[in-house]
């Protein structure tokens, strides 16, 4: 396995953030190798500046954190990202239309912003916040978003009572087809739940606590990475 740090998304998404913070969350990125920065929309720009000349991706959040906003409002938000240097989109689903079994408007919005997405070469991780659907649900996403070849189907906003647990994640990998990976999101503060997500299926690990888990990691023998 590789080590840890190239899993996380080091993120800081919360609406009171300031420059400095975004300045942190990318230098800090930078220097332990994470594999990308997760920012607001209005912080692309500034975290491409900070980051370059690194490995470090920037990824921004589509439709955050609720996901009900109308499909062209979240074309715009992406497209608007690409300009300002998104390499990975981290768009949040329609959950009230997941809530009313409406996947014909699930597949609907999918199918016009994949394309936009790809047409740029972009990542698109599509966030179905786990915490408040059903098994069946959750089984229903990965049927429509494996179906429709996306990056990664990632587990939680952050914004709901329950984030990311190790049961979610391998129920996403049982029904996903091997191409689509995972990101595990929301409450993963420590090594050890990183590690658990991993062994799980997760490739990718959000969090704000990037820095917290590589240290923990770095406590542990190598035979835990």
């Amino acid at each position: 396995m590789v080590n840890i740090n190239q899993y996380i998304d080091h993120t800081i998404l919360k609406p009171t953030c300031l420059v400095s913070d975004i300045e942190k969350l990318c230098a800090e990125a930078v220097q332990y190798q994470f594999a990308a920065v997760c920012v607001p929309p209005n912080f692309v720009k500034l975290a491409k500046e900070k980051i370059a000349g690194s490995a470090v991706k920037v990824a921004t959040v589509i439709g955050f954190p609720f996901g009900y906003s109308a499909t062209e409002a979240k074309i715009a938000e992406i497209i608007l990202a690409i300009v300002d240097g998104a390499d990975e989109l981290d768009v949040v689903a329609n959950i009230s239309a997941i809530k009313n079994g409406d996947w014909t408007a699930i597949a609907d919005e999918i199918n016009h912003i994949l394309p936009i997405i790809r047409s740029k070469n972009k990542v698109v991780k599509i966030i179905i916040e786990s915490g408040v659907l059903t098994n069946a649900e959750i089984i229903s996403c990965c049927d429509i978003y494996g179906a429709a070849g996306i990056d990664y189907l990632k587990t939680s906003t952050g914004y709901a009572d329950k984030g990311a647990s190790v049961e979610t994640v391998q129920l996403f990998r049982k029904h996903l087809p091997e191409s689509v990976h995972i990101k595990a999101s929301g409450g993963i503060r420590d090594y050890a739940t990183a590690q658990q997500m991993i062994d799980a299926g997760a490739t990718r690990i959000g969090c704000s606590a990037g820095v917290a888990i590589v240290t923990g990691a770095n406590n542990n023998t190598a035979s835990n990475y």
